[in-house]
Protein backbone atom coordinates (compact mmCIF):
# COMPACT_ATOMS: atom_id res chain seq x y z
CA UNK A 1 0.00 0.00 0.00
CA UNK A 2 1.36 3.47 -0.83
CA UNK A 3 2.56 5.69 2.00
CA UNK A 4 -0.23 7.74 3.52
CA UNK A 5 -2.85 5.03 3.64
CA UNK A 6 -5.58 4.04 1.25
CA UNK A 7 -6.12 6.29 -1.72
CA UNK A 8 -2.87 8.19 -1.33
CA UNK A 9 -2.37 8.32 -5.09
CA UNK A 10 -3.33 11.69 -6.55
CA UNK A 11 -6.68 11.57 -8.38
CA UNK A 12 -6.16 11.73 -12.12
CA UNK A 13 -9.60 12.93 -13.22
CA UNK A 14 -11.01 16.43 -13.44
CA UNK A 15 -13.60 15.91 -10.68
CA UNK A 16 -13.16 18.66 -8.05
CA UNK A 17 -15.27 16.72 -5.52
CA UNK A 18 -12.99 13.70 -5.84
CA UNK A 19 -9.96 15.94 -5.33
CA UNK A 20 -11.56 17.59 -2.28
CA UNK A 21 -12.27 14.20 -0.68
CA UNK A 22 -8.73 13.11 -1.43
CA UNK A 23 -7.32 16.27 0.19
CA UNK A 24 -9.49 15.78 3.27
CA UNK A 25 -8.10 12.24 3.54
CA UNK A 26 -4.57 13.66 3.39
CA UNK A 27 -5.39 15.65 6.55
CA UNK A 28 -6.75 12.50 8.23
CA UNK A 29 -3.58 10.58 7.36
CA UNK A 30 -1.23 13.39 8.45
CA UNK A 31 0.32 14.26 5.10
CA UNK A 32 1.41 17.75 6.13
CA UNK A 33 4.01 18.26 3.39
CA UNK A 34 1.57 17.28 0.68
CA UNK A 35 -1.11 19.61 2.08
CA UNK A 36 1.44 22.43 2.34
CA UNK A 37 2.36 21.98 -1.32
CA UNK A 38 -1.29 22.07 -2.40
CA UNK A 39 -1.96 25.12 -0.21
CA UNK A 40 1.06 26.86 -1.69
CA UNK A 41 -0.47 26.27 -5.13
CA UNK A 42 -3.90 27.67 -4.32
CA UNK A 43 -5.83 25.03 -2.40
CA UNK A 44 -8.27 26.73 0.00
CA UNK A 45 -6.77 26.09 3.44
CA UNK A 46 -10.23 26.03 5.01
CA UNK A 47 -11.56 23.41 2.59
CA UNK A 48 -14.60 21.87 4.29
CA UNK A 49 -16.44 18.57 4.01
CA UNK A 50 -20.22 18.15 4.09
CA UNK A 51 -20.21 18.24 7.91
CA UNK A 52 -18.24 21.46 8.22
CA UNK A 53 -14.95 19.73 9.08
CA UNK A 54 -11.95 21.59 7.70
CA UNK A 55 -8.57 20.13 6.84
CA UNK A 56 -7.16 21.57 10.08
CA UNK A 57 -9.99 20.18 12.19
CA UNK A 58 -9.53 16.71 10.66
CA UNK A 59 -5.78 16.88 11.17
CA UNK A 60 -6.26 17.83 14.82
CA UNK A 61 -8.87 15.15 15.44
CA UNK A 62 -6.59 12.49 13.99
CA UNK A 63 -3.55 13.61 16.02
CA UNK A 64 -1.43 15.36 13.41
CA UNK A 65 0.17 18.46 14.97
CA UNK A 66 2.25 19.08 11.85
CA UNK A 67 -0.90 19.26 9.69
CA UNK A 68 -2.29 21.83 12.13
CA UNK A 69 0.95 23.83 12.00
CA UNK A 70 1.35 23.94 8.22
CA UNK A 71 -2.29 24.81 7.59
CA UNK A 72 -2.40 27.48 10.31
CA UNK A 73 0.82 28.99 8.93
CA UNK A 74 -1.03 29.37 5.64
CA UNK A 75 -4.07 31.04 7.18
CA UNK A 76 -6.36 28.18 8.22
CA UNK A 77 -8.78 29.02 11.03
CA UNK A 78 -7.72 27.35 14.31
CA UNK A 79 -11.10 28.23 15.85
CA UNK A 80 -13.35 26.81 13.15
CA UNK A 81 -16.56 25.24 14.47
CA UNK A 82 -18.06 22.35 12.50
CA UNK A 83 -21.77 21.61 12.05
CA UNK A 84 -21.86 19.74 15.37
CA UNK A 85 -20.33 22.63 17.33
CA UNK A 86 -16.91 20.97 17.59
CA UNK A 87 -13.59 22.81 17.37
CA UNK A 88 -10.12 21.46 16.54
CA UNK A 89 -9.03 22.05 20.14
CA UNK A 90 -12.00 20.22 21.66
CA UNK A 91 -11.43 17.36 19.21
CA UNK A 92 -7.77 17.07 20.19
CA UNK A 93 -8.70 17.08 23.88
CA UNK A 94 -11.40 14.45 23.27
CA UNK A 95 -8.92 12.18 21.48
CA UNK A 96 -6.17 12.85 24.06
CA UNK A 97 -3.55 14.30 21.70
CA UNK A 98 -1.46 16.49 24.02
CA UNK A 99 0.93 17.55 21.24
CA UNK A 100 -1.98 18.80 19.12
CA UNK A 101 -3.52 20.57 22.13
CA UNK A 102 -0.18 22.32 22.79
CA UNK A 103 0.14 23.30 19.14
CA UNK A 104 -3.37 24.74 18.95
CA UNK A 105 -2.95 26.65 22.21
CA UNK A 106 0.35 28.10 20.93
CA UNK A 107 -1.50 29.17 17.78
CA UNK A 108 -4.09 30.99 19.90
CA UNK A 109 -7.02 28.56 19.74
CA UNK A 110 -9.86 29.51 22.08
CA UNK A 111 -10.53 26.77 24.69
CA UNK A 112 -13.95 28.22 25.49
CA UNK A 113 -15.39 28.07 21.98
CA UNK A 114 -17.76 25.42 20.66
CA UNK A 115 -20.07 22.95 22.30
CA UNK A 116 -18.73 21.28 24.23
CA UNK A 117 -15.73 23.52 24.75
CA UNK A 118 -12.23 22.09 25.01
CA UNK A 119 -12.23 23.02 28.69
CA UNK A 120 -15.55 21.21 29.30
CA UNK A 121 -14.30 18.19 27.33
CA UNK A 122 -11.17 17.94 29.48
CA UNK A 123 -13.29 18.13 32.64
CA UNK A 124 -15.87 15.59 31.42
CA UNK A 125 -13.24 13.00 30.46
CA UNK A 126 -11.23 13.71 33.63
CA UNK A 127 -8.12 14.85 31.78
CA UNK A 128 -6.44 17.31 34.16
CA UNK A 129 -3.22 16.82 32.17
CA UNK A 130 -4.89 18.30 29.09
CA UNK A 131 -6.84 20.92 31.06
CA UNK A 132 -3.49 22.15 32.41
CA UNK A 133 -2.35 22.87 28.85
CA UNK A 134 -5.26 25.25 28.25
CA UNK A 135 -4.76 28.93 29.06
CA UNK A 136 -6.14 30.09 32.39
CA UNK A 137 -9.44 31.91 31.73
CA UNK A 138 -8.53 34.47 34.41
CA UNK A 139 -5.46 35.51 32.42
CA UNK A 140 -5.83 37.66 29.41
Amino acid sequence: MPEGGPGSEVPTGDDPVELAHWLLDRARFGEAERLAAYADHGMPVDLTDARGNTLLLLGAYHGHAEVVQVLAARGADVDVVNDRGQTPLAGAVFKGYADVVRTLVELGANPDLGSPTARATAAFFERPDLAALLPDPRQG
